[in-house]
C-alpha cells in the first residue's frame, strides 16, 4: 500500500493539504482491508471471446506483463531515417490503407467496434508517421442495441472494413457480424460522410474488400462468408466473391466461393504484374505452434474468379508467441512494395490492443515475401527496425491531448456506444467539455456487470505504447449535484473509475471503483480537481491534486487488459445513479485532458 506523500505545498494551501492528509490517514485506519479488496478485484478476469470461432487459449487468459519484450518499447519514427515496429503502438486493429494520389498521402481506416463515431481515419505522408483525420462512419445507429438507451452492443458494431476511392468519391464498406454489410460515402475525406446504408442484411460474416477494375469496368466485393448463418461447426470458413454495381451500392449476385479454410478471413484484392492476388489469413497448426499465418492466393487465370493457388507469405518468428498478419499490400510511388498489418491478440503484450506494423515486401517468382526470410524457408517473418519507405522530417506526434476549446471534439476520441447528444456540449461553457449526467441503463449484458457499462457519454481514446504514460485531466465540480459521479476511467473488458461523487449533504468524496468493487477516499474541498493516472507496462496508479502542483498518490492501482475485442482506453465519465432528470442530475465541466504517451527512444 502506498501512503500519500506529504509534499510541501504552497503556503496558502498548507492547512488545506494537512486536512486532506489527515482524512486519508483516517481512511487507511478504517480500511486495512483495501489491499485484500484490490487483490480480489484483480482476480476477476474479463476475457475477450470470439462470437464465431475462439482464438487460442492464450488470447482468453489474463495477461501478466511485468516483463515486456523490449521490442515493443520503441516504436514509430526513430528520427534517424529508420522506424521501429509497431509504427502505431495501440489498438489500431483491422486496418486498410488506400493511396490518395491527389493529396500525396496514404489514408488508413481502423475498426472501432461499439464506439462512436465509427471507423477511425488516419493519414500519413510516409507510411510511418500518422495523424488522426476523423471517422468514416458518423453514427452506429443501424441496430438499437448501439444507442445510448440500450448500450448492449459490446464487441460488435464496426469491425474490419475497406476504404476505396472511386469516381471522385470515398467509399467505406464494413460488415457488422451481428447485422450486415454497410456503406458510407464522402466527397472529401474530412467529411461530411453519409449515414450508413445497408447493402445486405445477414449475420455471421465479416471483412469486406472491394476492387474496381477500371479497364473492364467491373466491380467486385470479396468477404469472409463464415461457416453459414447460423454457423455450422463442421463447415470451414468460405471466402466469397460478389459482383458489385459500378457505383458500389449494390451486390449483383449471390456470390461464388473461391477459397475455404480454418477461420480464413481478412481478404484483400490486389493486381500485380498482370495477375490477380488475394491476401488473406488462416489459423494453422496445433498447440504452441498454432499461428495465424498470412496467405497469398494467386489466380491461375486472368480472372478474379480463379482457380487459385495459395502460399504462406508471412508467419511469426520462432521466438514470438504473437501472430503477425492481416493487412494491406501497398505499392509506393518508387515501385517498392510494403505490407501494413496487425499483431494478433494471441500473445503478449496485448493490454494496449492490436498495433500496426509496416513490413518491406520483395517479390520472388511472382510471390510476395513479407518482412525477411530469416530461417530460409521461403516464408517471411516480421522485421522490427527498417529504413523508412520515404525520407521525411519527423512528423507531429499522433494527437492525444485536448483543450476542448474548438467546436468539435478531437478525432482521437470515441463515445462508448452512441452518445446522448443533448447531454454533452462544447458551447455551454466555451473552453470546456460539459458532460450532463444520465442515469445508467440497466439491461442484461451477460458478464459485463455494473452501472459503468450502461452509463452514456463515456468518452475515451486508444492507449498508446507499453512504456510509461501519464493522463491528467482538470475538472470543475460546481455543476455536480446529489448522486453525480465524474472522473477518469480505464476500460476495455473491465474498468477502473477514479473520481468523485456528490453526497446528499453537498460534500464531494473521492472514490475508486474496480470493476464494480467500490472504495472511498477523503472529502475533496473546492470546485477544481485534477486527476492523474500513470501507467508503466500494464500497471496503472492514480493521484489527485487541488492545484495541479502538489499531488497526493492514492493506494489504488489497476491492471490494464484486453477485452470486448479492444485494448485499454483512457477517458472520462459522468453519470448519476439517483436520477435521469437533467434538471437534477448535474454535470461536470472538463477543462482539458493531457495525455503523454509511451516514449520513443
Amino acid at each position: 500500500m502506498k501512503l500519500p506523500p506529504f509534499t510541501s505545498p504552497p503556503h496558502c494551501c498548507n492547512l488545506l493539504i494537512m486536512k486532506m492528509n489527515s482524512d486519508f490517514l483516517d481512511l487507511f485506519a478504517r480500511s486495512f482491508r483495501l489491499p485484500l479488496l484490490v487483490t480480489l478485484a484483480f482476480s476477476s478476469v474479463a476475457s475477450a471471446d470470439s462470437p464465431n470461432s475462439p482464438p487460442p487459449v492464450t488470447a482468453m487468459l489474463e495477461q501478466t506483463e511485468s516483463s515486456i519484450d523490449a521490442r515493443f518499447r520503441q516504436w514509430g519514427d526513430l528520427g534517424n531515417g529508420t522506424y521501429a515496429n509497431p509504427i502505431l503502438n495501440g489498438d489500431f486493429a483491422d486496418s486498410d490503407v488506400e493511396r490518395d494520389e491527389a493529396n500525396d498521402r496514404w489514408v488508413m481506416i481502423t475498426s472501432t467496434n461499439h464506439y462512436s463515431p465509427g471507423m477511425t481515419l488516419l493519414e500519413s505522408k510516409d507510411l510511418v508517421n500518422w495523424q488522426y483525420t476523423g471517422h468514416a462512419i458518423p453514427t452506429i445507429t443501424w441496430e438499437p442495441s448501439y444507442n445510448w438507451d440500450q448500450m448492449n452492443g459490446y464487441r460488435f458494431g464496426c469491425w474490419a472494413g475497406d476504404l476505396v476511392q472511386h469516381n471522385g468519391e470515398w467509399l467505406c464498406y464494413q460488415i457488422d457480424f451481428q447485422s450486415g454489410l454497410y456503406l458510407t460515402r464522402a466527397n472529401d475525406l474530412a467529411g461530411p460522410w453519409t449515414e450508413p446504408v445497408c447493402l445486405l442484411k445477414r449475420k455471421h460474416w465479416t471483412d469486406p474488400a472491394v476492387y474496381f477494375d477500371n479497364e473492364k469496368q467491373e466491380a467486385w466485393l470479396v468477404c469472409n462468408w463464415g461457416k453459414g448463418s447460423p454457423p455450422r461447426p463442421d463447415q470451414p470458413h468460405e471466402i466469397k466473391l460478389f459482383r458489385l454495381s459500378w457505383d458500389g451500392s449494390e451486390l449483383l449476385d449471390e456470390g461464388t466461393t473461391i477459397f475455404s479454410g480454418t477461420a480464413v478471413e481478412a481478404a484483400k484484392i490486389r493486381r500485380f504484374d498482370n495477375q490477380w492476388y488475394i491476401m488473406l489469413i488462416e489459423w494453422q497448426g496445433e498447440g504452441a505452434s498454432r499461428d495465424r499465418k498470412q496467405l497469398c492466393l494467386r489466380s491461375q487465370t486472368d480472372s478474379l474468379q480463379g482457380p487459385y493457388e495459395s502460399r504462406v507469405v508471412m508467419e511469426r518468428e520462432t521466438d514470438s508467441d504473437r501472430s503477425a498478419c492481416q493487412g494491406s499490400l501497398i505499392e509506393a510511388p518508387d515501385g517498392r512494395w510494403w505490407f501494413m498489418h496487425q499483431l494478433v491478440q494471441n500473445g503478449t503484450p496485448v493490454f494496449h490492443g492490436r498495433p500496426q506494423c509496416l513490413q518491406p515486401v520483395t517479390w520472388k517468382e511472382g510471390w510476395p515475401i513479407i518482412g525477411e526470410d530469416i530461417d530460409g524457408d521461403g516464408i517471411g517473418e516480421p522485421v522490427w527496425v527498417h529504413n523508412k519507405p520515404i525520407p521525411s522530417e519527423h512528423a507531429r506526434p499522433l494527437q492525444t491531448s485536448d483543450e476542448f476549446d474548438g467546436q468539435q471534439i478531437g478525432p482521437q476520441w470515441n463515445w462508448n456506444h452512441e452518445p446522448r447528444r443533448e447531454r454533452f456540449s462544447l458551447s455551454a461553457r466555451p473552453g470546456y467539455l460539459r458532460l450532463h449526467a444520465s442515469q445508467p441503463v440497466t439491461v442484461d449484458r451477460g458478464r459485463l456487470k455494473g452501472a459503468f457499462w450502461g452509463a452514456s457519454n463515456t468518452l475515451s481514446q486508444r492507449h498508446l505504447g507499453v512504456a510509461k504514460t501519464t493522463a491528467t485531466t482538470k475538472l470543475d465540480l460546481r455543476g455536480m449535484t446529489w448522486g453525480t459521479r465524474a472522473g477518469f476511467c480505464h476500460h476495455s473488458g473491465r474498468y477502473a473509475l477514479f473520481g468523485v461523487q456528490r453526497q446528499k449533504d453537498g460534500t464531494t468524496q473521492l472514490f475508486f471503483n474496480h470493476n464494480g468493487k467500490l472504495d472511498t477516499g477523503p472529502t475533496v474541498p473546492g470546485t477544481d480537481l485534477y486527476l492523474r493516472s500513470t501507467t508503466d507496462g500494464d500497471e496503472a496508479d492514480f493521484a489527485w491534486s487541488l492545484d495541479g502542483e502538489s499531488w497526493i498518490t492514492t493506494p489504488w492501482n489497476y491492471t490494464l487488459n484486453f477485452g470486448n475485442w479492444r485494448g485499454n482506453r483512457p477517458g472520462v465519465f459522468c453519470w448519476n445513479n439517483r436520477t435521469d432528470d437533467v434538471s437534477e442530475s448535474g454535470w461536470v465541466d472538463i477543462d482539458w485532458f493531457h495525455y503523454e504517451t509511451g516514449s520513443k527512444p
